[in-house]
């Protein structure tokens, strides 16, 4: 039997903690997770206070957009992350948020470089800017569709926020911490106008290959089940 209720309240934990460090402005931004054993999500709902928020206003639905429980309206923004979940199989939670340095370079439409071998292990080879597309629209969710097959798990949204993924709530949470510090290093060094330096091809294409090693595992061990 899959246990709903665990999983919502997982959202609202996750929430609370992302706003407690800043990350999420009054009602902007959304999280979810992906429903064990089953194709569907739980959600934040829409323009509500996170610290309002009870375990039955988590919304639960279907990838494809059919309602399971929940009586709010889910976020706007749940298409991109069903779109996620139906082209990233190795991706178990969404983390969107408007986390203050990240939303910074949405601004000047710069991908963040190879800058440390931490990050390069565990958001991708760099963090790249999705197309600018209104919030909640198909557009968007195109946008984000195609770019995160690319398999890294740290995206900017151009002129809106960030995209974090990861296979495990822990996992995305600490990828939002990593962005962030990403993001402040990076506009600091632009700042200087010396040349900023990346980590070099070989480590940058090792430790890549250790997420998509990861990634890899998920995907199959996903496989078997639904074999």
């Amino acid at each position: 039997m899959i246990d709903y209720q665990a999983v919502r309240q997982h959202v609202i934990d996750y929430t609370r903690k992302l706003a407690d460090d800043d990350f999420l402005k009054g009602t902007g931004g959304n999280i979810s997770i992906r429903v064990p054993g089953a194709d569907a999500l739980a959600i934040t709902p829409s323009n509500q206070d996170y610290y309002a928020m009870q375990t039955d206003d988590i919304c639960v639905y279907t990838l494809n957009g059919d309602k399971i429980a929940g009586d709010l309206k889910p976020s706007i923004e749940m298409g991109f992350h069903s779109a996620v979940y139906q082209v990233r199989p190795d991706v178990n939670c969404v983390m969107h948020t408007h986390q203050d340095f990240a939303s910074a370079i949405a601004l000047i439409n710069k991908p963040i470089p190879a800058l440390f071998d931490e990050q390069v292990r565990f958001l991708g080879r760099s963090v790249e800017v999705i197309p600018y597309a209104p919030s909640g629209t198909g557009m968007l969710v195109k946008q984000v569709k195609k770019t995160v097959q690319n398999h890294h798990n740290a995206y900017i949204l151009k002129n809106h926020g960030a995209l974090c993924l990861g296979p495990k709530p822990e996992r995305a949470y600490h990828n939002v911490l990593l962005l962030e510090k990403a993001a402040l290093s990076y506009l600091l060094a632009l700042y200087t106008d010396e040349k900023i330096d990346k980590i070099p091809l070989p480590i940058r294409e090792i430790a890549f290959a250790k997420l998509r090693s990861e990634q890899k595992k998920i995907e199959q061990q996903l496989a078997q089940v639904k074999g």
